[in-house]
């Protein structure tokens, strides 16, 4: 079954949006990847209970992208991109490689609300 496994909230400012949520609920950041994206660490207690990051800002569709971006585990993103689309949304980034994590694309449903669907491979090349 598809569940939640990440979320990322964008910032136009990273630092300041990182201070406040570690002052308001207590997490933890640590730089990966890309310039201007820290992952909420997931084994700090006050957690989010997810993987979850702060990342700059960036436009996934044709207006910037805003409050929780949410990423659901799926087993095959190929298929789950032709579900979507038969489903009536669209696909916003084809099928992407994360090294190491595994396979990224980004859809936006028939209201335009964004959503990614992973397939987790840490062999991902």
């Amino acid at each position: 079954m598809p569940k939640l496994t990440h979320f990322a909230i964008n910032a136009d400012d990273v630092d300041a949006t990182r201070r406040f949520y570690a002052r308001t609920f207590g997490w933890e950041f640590a730089p990966w990847g890309p310039p201007g994206f820290y992952r909420v660490e997931a084994d700090d207690p006050a957690g989010p209970g997810v993987t979850a990051a702060v990342q700059a800002r960036r436009d996934l569709t044709d207006r910037p992208t805003t409050g929780f971006e949410c990423t659901i585990g799926v087993d095959d993103v190929d298929r789950t991109m032709r579900d979507a689309v038969a489903a009536g949304g669209r696909v916003l980034m084809d099928r992407t490689t994360i090294m190491g994590v595994g396979h990224l694309i980004w859809l936006a449903d028939p209201s335009g609300n964004v959503v990614g669907a992973m397939t987790y491979d840490p062999n991902a090349e």
